[in-house]
């Protein structure tokens, strides 16, 4: 994650020590760990207005309204209108002209005693440039991926230190500045994978750019794309879901395969007929797969990336380099099916033991991963000419795999691999964790 020379002591200060800058904090769920960095600091009557904690549900019904679940995006913007409103109407008057107001509000469920709880939470931010000017909204969704309570408690504050500093004071503006959210925080602690930017601050700014940011800072390992193009956090549509993956890079076509889909969707209703939901199908782009052009740009990834989502289907864009790691990514979330979609080429990559350098299992290790319980792999033909292009593209040896002359398609069951892949490749096939995918 990129570093500010400022730790987390000397942003609470700055903003302290500003008295241009006024606002309420409100928190819900994890203790009150961002307002504890301004009191701790000193000097926080020249920022803060309000701080409360309405943690009894009715209570926070009393304040905010009745919500279906109190950590939902729902709740934190209703947070942020209440908190908001009251202190224009309060403070507008007295000190509206010189004053940049803002309302930080969060709601989080941190690790319970039981240690059986999804991690995770809502962050807002609504706050103005200008005195008087019209109001930004930021919206982060977090998981917290500490073990314990009271160092996910602390990720939070540091979080919200950071994303008060990157609106007000960071010298490359509100945009710039929230890449340095993961600020003081080491990485692996707390992710973000929903940034929601609102209002004029941020008019020339659109959500692929923001989610390649986040990607780009590892802030996140993976941000989802909702078929309107927005930021949608994955753990609330990939829950309990059977998934079809279709990996992708700059190398190849920006057009999403919705045949291929359909074909690979048919093929698990046939496997799993009783599945409760259909499955979600996305187009996973990776900016550090094993298949990405070496070199590739963060302008070219950026086009790439619009085209996939300007398609109005599901995309997901990760810094997953292996497939493996995205089945681990999406184990999170789901038991259900997940099925990778792949041409044949792609496949033969898989048991390449070049591409597992950076494992200390190599092969062995990554195959157990991919394949574990119910993930299975549905192989595409492919014309000879694409399967050698491939594989020469990304500097495969000739001679590891080959295919019968005359051949002019390439299929799983043709092709055959030298030495012991040659038996992981047979064992994979009579396992059925891999199959062909057959046009319905």
């Amino acid at each position: 994650m990129q570093k500010y020379s400022q730790d987390t002591h000397q942003k609470a200060l700055a903003i302290n020590l500003d008295d241009r800058i006024y606002g309420t904090i409100a928190e819900i769920g994890a203790a009150q760990e961002v307002a504890r960095w301004y009191f701790r600091v000193g000097g926080a009557a020249g920022s803060v207005a309000k701080t409360m904690s309405a943690y009894d549900m009715l209570v926070s019904d009393e304040i905010y309204g009745k919500s279906s679940r109190y950590v939902s995006r729902e709740r934190v913007e209703a947070m942020l209108d209440k908190e908001y409103s009251l202190l224009i109407r309060r403070l507008s008057e007295t000190r509206g002209s010189d004053t940049r107001f803002f309302a930080f509000c969060n709601t989080v469920a941190a690790r319970n005693y039981s240690g059986t709880n999804e991690c995770h939470g809502w962050v807002g931010l609504r706050f103005q440039t200008e005195p008087g000017g019209q109001p930004n909204t930021i919206i982060l969704h977090i998981n917290m991926m500490d073990d314990n309570a009271l160092a996910q408690q602390e990720a939070v504050g540091v979080l919200g230190v950071n994303l008060i500093y990157a609106a007000f004071i960071a010298p490359e503006g509100p945009v710039q500045g929230l890449d340095g959210l993961g600020d003081n925080l080491n990485e692996g602690r707390l992710e973000v994978d929903v940034a929601d930017l609102n209002g004029p601050a941020f008019e020339d700014v659109d959500p692929a750019k923001i989610g390649m940011a986040m990607i780009r800072n590892h802030l996140a390992e993976a941000v989802l794309f909702g078929r309107d193009g927005k930021q949608v956090p994955p753990n609330a549509v990939a829950r309990k879901r059977a998934m079809i993956i279709k990996r992708t890079s700059t190398r190849y076509s920006s057009v999403i395969d919705s045949a291929t889909f359909a074909t690979a969707e048919a093929s698990l209703q046939k496997e799993v007929p009783d599945l409760e939901k259909p499955p979600l199908k996305v187009t996973e782009f990776s900016i550090s797969s094993v298949h990405a052009t070496m070199g590739s740009d963060e302008d070219k990834n950026l086009r790439h990336l619009r085209e996939l989502i300007s398609q109005e289907e599901w995309v997901m864009v990760t810094r997953l380099r292996q497939s493996y790691k995205l089945t681990d990514y999406l184990r999170r979330y789901s038991r259900f099916p997940i099925r990778f979609v792949m041409g044949v080429s792609t496949f033969a990559m898989l048991l390449s033991e070049q591409f597992y350098v950076d494992s200390s299992g190599g092969l062995l290790e990554a195959t157990g991963r991919l394949y574990g319980d119910t993930v299975r792999v549905y192989v595409q033909p492919m014309s000879i000419m694409d399967f050698r292009s491939h594989l020469d593209s990304v500097g495969l040896a000739p001679d590891w795999v080959s295919v019968p002359e005359n051949c002019e398609s390439v299929n799983l069951h043709n092709i055959e691999f030298s030495g012991p892949t040659r038996l992981l490749h047979l064992y994979l096939i009579e396992s059925g964790w891999v199959e062909q995918l057959k046009p319905s």
